[in-house]
């Protein structure tokens, strides 16, 4: 009888790993230029525009399918602005990241609300793995308002409540959350 409870205890436990990995894993990267991120907060799923900024879209599903997002926090919040992620895990260590790319921001899209656009330094071709989701139509981060701008690439389909939630959160005085705020996964949908 006892044999037989700890089978039974085993079994269970090998049915609730392969369960809890099967959760925090992708499918196989597809065609799709659909993404969502499942955060600690929610669901935040995303179309993104290779039409109209290809360069910047090849380079956000590259960090997509290697799983570079995953496990990364959004690290600057400021209400009626942006949430910016992509950039630092957890422990507030910045990821190693890939080349930068030219930046789109030519490309006829705004930041309007729910817009993703690429984050960068004042060196206008300095965007990697950064991003920012709009809050609010930012009509001075658009192309040629008061500088080259920033390439919005992508939008929010789903789950702007979520990201209306995320810009609640606390922040201290670098507009930084108080409490985690992290995308455990990101996959193409």
């Amino acid at each position: 009888m006892r044999l037989s409870t700890i089978i039974l205890a085993l079994a269970l436990l090998t049915i609730v790993a392969r369960s809890t990995t099967a959760q925090n894993t992708c499918p196989a990267p597809t065609s799709s230029n659909e993404v969502v991120f499942i955060t600690n907060f929610g669901e935040i799923s995303l179309e993104l525009y290779p039409d109209k900024a290809p360069i910047t879209v090849e380079n956000f599903l590259s960090y997509v399918d290697v799983g570079f997002f995953n496990g990364t926090v959004f690290h600057r919040i400021i209400p009626g602005f942006v949430i910016q992620g992509g950039g630092y895990d957890e422990a507030g260590q910045e990821k190693q990241t890939r080349e930068s790319i030219t930046n789109e921001a030519d490309n006829g899209l705004l930041n309007e609300r729910g817009t993703l656009s690429m984050a960068r330094t004042s060196d206008v071709n300095s965007a990697t793995s950064q991003f920012f989701i709009n809050l609010e139509h930012n009509k001075f981060l658009d192309h040629g308002t008061r500088d080259f701008g920033y390439a919005v690439f992508a939008k929010v389909t789903d789950g702007m409540d979520v990201v209306d939630e995320i810009a609640k959160v606390s922040t201290n005085e670098r507009d930084e959350p108080t409490k985690p705020v992290v995308i455990e996964l990101a996959c193409r949908k």
